[in-house]
């Protein structure tokens, strides 16, 4: 392992960046292109919709054995493996003749991604001591909410002009990039130990998170009455349960669910759950309000979204500066109080609903948003030891996966049966403005689910604090 203390943090955070940069735009570039992929390849979809799906499901399965990765291999190793596998994807995606070729290439994309997101985490943890690890976590937020946040608008803006392949051509120049850059500057900062890996816990896991992940995924499709999606949630469910009690007796587990021993990481985890579960779900309601209801093109659509986007990315490293100042409290409980009164504001929603009030109250729960996720992030891991880290971040990576797909799947299904309802009770249901209507009222029923999600969490808020690691308390002492 390097000497920390002359390690080049710099060219580090670099390297990291420009990776994560580029798997975090290609999550999002994704949902623009659909109807032009469905025309080029003749698929339907709930074929189409795979693309994104398959790669939530791939990430959401191996985003907990990554902890077990770094463990067993440097940083380096685990970098470049990650950006090379993403860069393979990228081209084979670019190139596809077909829609099958396609999806292994987006399969092969979210391996690495899968890779990546905890690892970028954990470097940044292990590199920077406590008092600075707000404003690196800021950083990295940075590139987080920025680069999903262009992503639609750059799509719309690649699909009407040029062809869907050029999506993933503009991404291979900066996956080459961050694996040279990576290549040259990247030094281990993890221990190496080389723990017995429990491939029990492997196969539990992989079957528990992919199960309720493809679960929820296909019942905002399908319906919660397929005999396939109950089957499916209630198997990753049995295999989770028995995955969480193998961690707790392996001397050795694969996710050290110890860490939520330690009361703040424990509220983090559960905040971020329903934090993300709103943030992923309006990402596709609010899309969904302005093509159906406002009737505006996707490239507008994704414009629409864009100055929150904005904002919300360049807030993330400001927050993570008043985090080492203040500490996290003074940031959540604001942050949540703004996102309850945008999305509230959501409710509101309607036909008539101007642009301008729209794009302002996005600006507003990407404010509220920016103000939780890192400063929570950074303040539930520092409270960690050192050795439960990759563990840590492994789990909220995890759990951001998993409420992604739960929150998605909720808000679709208690819009489709609001919308259904409208639609059964008015005099002419096939008339646009009913179906507009219809439309509209759902996403407000939608909306009011998040906005009860939102109230508990910014009750959990309250009790967070600055909490310390032992070795912090230690040295204190």
């Amino acid at each position: 392992m390097s000497n920390l203390n002359n390690i080049k943090r710099g060219p580090i955070m670099l390297a990291l960046i420009i990776g994560l940069f580029v798997a975090a735009l290609n999550e999002t570039l994704m949902g623009n292109a659909l109807p032009e992929l469905m025309k080029s390849f003749d698929v339907s979809a709930a074929t189409a919709q795979w693309l994104s799906t398959a790669f939530m499901l791939v990430v959401g399965v191996l985003v907990p054995v990554t902890a077990i990765l770094q463990q067993w291999f440097t940083t380096r190793k685990i970098f470049l493996s990650a950006m090379g596998l993403f860069f393979v994807g990228t081209l084979i995606a670019a190139v596809s003749p077909t829609f099958s070729v396609l999806l292994i290439g987006r399969i092969i994309q979210a391996i690495g991604t899968g890779m990546l997101l905890p690892l970028v985490m954990n470097v940044i943890m292990t590199i920077f001591p406590p008092e600075k690890r707000g404003g690196a976590m800021g950083t990295l937020g940075l590139v987080v909410m920025f680069a999903p946040a262009i992503g639609p608008t750059v799509s719309g803006l690649i699909v009407d002009g040029l062809s869907w392949r050029w999506l993933f051509y503009l991404v291979t120049p900066f996956a080459l990039l961050s694996v040279i850059i990576g290549a040259a500057v990247l030094k281990n900062v993890s221990e190496v130990t080389k723990p017995r890996v429990d491939f029990l816990s492997i196969v539990l896991s992989t079957i528990g998170f992919g199960g309720i992940v493809y679960g929820f995924s296909s019942a905002g499709e399908r319906g919660w009455s397929e005999p396939a999606v109950i089957w499916t949630i209630a198997a990753g469910g049995v295999a989770l349960l028995l995955f969480v009690w193998r961690q707790l007796i392996l001397k050795q587990p694969v996710m050290d669910l110890r860490a939520f021993k330690y009361p703040t990481f424990a509220l983090v985890a559960v905040l971020l759950f329903m934090l993300m579960m709103t943030f992923f779900s309006s990402a596709i309601m609010l899309p969904m309000f302005m093509q159906g209801v406002l009737l505006v093109t996707a490239f507008k659509s994704g414009l629409i979204l864009l100055p929150g986007g904005i904002i919300n990315g360049f807030m993330a490293p400001v927050s993570g500066k008043l985090f080492d100042k203040f500490g996290p409290r003074v940031l959540v409980v604001p942050g949540l109080v703004i996102a309850v009164i945008s999305l509230w504001q959501f409710t509101r929603f309607d036909e008539t609903t101007s642009t301008g009030f729209l794009v302002t109250i996005h600006i507003a729960l990407m404010i509220g948003i920016a103000l939780v996720m890192m400063p929570a992030q950074t303040a539930g891991l520092n409270q960690l030891p050192n050795h439960l880290h990759p563990h840590g971040t492994a789990i909220l990576n995890t759990l951001q996966q998993v409420s992604g797909a739960i929150g998605t799947a909720l808000y679709i299904s208690i819009m489709s049966s609001r919308q259904k309802q409208y639609l059964s009770d008015a005099s002419d249901p096939q008339a646009p403005a009913e179906i507009v209507k219809g439309l509209a009222s759902g996403i407000n029923n939608a909306f009011w689910f998040g906005v009860i999600i939102a109230l508990v969490a910014l009750v959990f808020g309250l009790f967070i604090h600055k909490g310390k690691s032992p070795e912090q308390e230690q040295a204190a002492g």
